[in-house]
Order: C-alpha cells, then structure tokens, then sequence
C-alpha cells in the first residue's frame, strides 16, 4: 500500500508544475485521495461487498468532490488534475499513464446495457468539462479536448475536439509514452475554415477589381 502511494505521488508531482512537496500532495491533493479510496473500494466490489464497496466510495466522493464507482477498472499513474465534478461510471476501464481534468465524465448514454461505459487507452489526456459516453473506446495517446463530447471510438494518436467530438488531428506514436498535457494548441477546424472562406473572397474581390479596372480601361 505505502509503495502504490509513493508511486501516485510521484505522477501527481511528475504532471503538476504546482507541486512544492511531497506533503502537499499528500496532504491537500483531492485525485489522490479519490484514487486510494477507489483501490479500497474496488477490492470490496470484486469480492461481492458491494454496500462497502459503495460506503467507501460515497466518503470519497463527498470529501473530493470526485466520483468513481467501486466498479470501474483503473491502471497505473493516473492523475485527477483539480477533479472536481469527475464521474467514472461502474463499467469504465482505464489504461496506464491517463490524464483527467476537472468536470471530466467518462459515463454512459443511458440506453446501453451491461457494458455501459467507455475504455480509455494508455497515456489519453481528456480535458476540462469533456464528456466521453457509451460503450466506445478511446485508443491509447489520443487527446479530448476541453468541453468536447464524444459518442464514438477514436484511434490511437488522435486528437478530438468539438460537440460532436471530432477527430482533427491524427499524431506519430510518441516515443517517451509521457502524457501530453497540452490543451492550448489544438488544432481548430472550424477557424481553419472561415480562414479558408476569408482567403477565398479577398482573391474574388481581388479578381472582381482587377476585371472592373480593365472594362473602365
């Protein structure tokens, strides 16, 4: 237990320029907090103690302002940045090394059965406010973008913005596998396409000149 917690707090202070010590992180970190007490939780669920396994997680939940269910399936070195209003529902599965921030949920639709939540991939960044719903899965480095709302499978390497979440941008592999926790410069299609517009009419304006100039001449 003490060598698992070591190791949370060596991610929060490995993605979190705020970090000043050890302590603080112990002391004042809510995602560290709402982690160790999933890990309890989730030993009572796979054993059948799903009212403790419930207790235990509703604690939680009121002390971080995060709430994971018993159920969900959580790897290594993951990091809940703030965490306020985080929800992972019962049949979430995330992989290694992934990255959520505040108002973050990784919940269902509401008309799916048994498996009712998504899969998150090694390493994924998911930002502020995202919502990632359904069954689907989310492959292993991709990005979600602050506010996006995703319903559909999103390959490795890819980045994801917009409600619908669309893919915009897809990345070589990284060769470090470290999270990417850049949520500034993400590419946006839909400036991209006024640009595009814009572009577009000045050279007709352009040319519509040109053409009124040679008549008059």
């Amino acid at each position: 237990m003490l060598n698992q917690l070591r190791k949370d707090i060596d991610t929060v202070i490995k993605r979190d320029p705020a970090v000043r010590s050890r302590l603080e992180v112990f002391m004042c970190y809510p995602g560290l907090r709402a982690i160790a007490a999933h890990r309890r939780a989730h030993k009572h669920y796979q054993k059948g103690r799903f009212l403790h396994a419930s207790l235990i997680s509703k604690r939680a939940r009121r002390r971080t302002g995060i709430e994971i269910h018993p159920g969900a399936c959580i790897g290594q070195g993951l990091f809940i940045d703030h965490g306020t209003g985080v929800v992972i529902g019962e049949t979430a599965v995330i992989g290694d090394n992934v990255t959520l921030y505040q108002g973050v949920t990784l919940g269902g639709t509401g008309k799916d059965t048994g498996k009712r939540h998504p899969n998150i991939g090694n390493g994924v960044t998911i930002g502020a406010g995202a919502k990632v719903l359904g069954p689907i899965t989310i492959g292993d480095y991709s990005k979600v973008g602050a506010g996006s709302i995703v319903l559909k499978d999103v390959p490795s390497n890819c980045t994801v913005v917009g409600n619908p979440g669309r893919i915009v941008a897809k990345k070589s592999p990284p060769i470090t596998h470290e999270a990417d926790l850049d949520q500034i410069n993400l590419p946006d299609p839909m400036m991209e396409k006024i640009n595009g517009i814009l572009e577009r009419l000045t050279a007709l304006e352009a040319s519509s000149q040109t053409e009124r100039e040679e008549n008059e001449a």
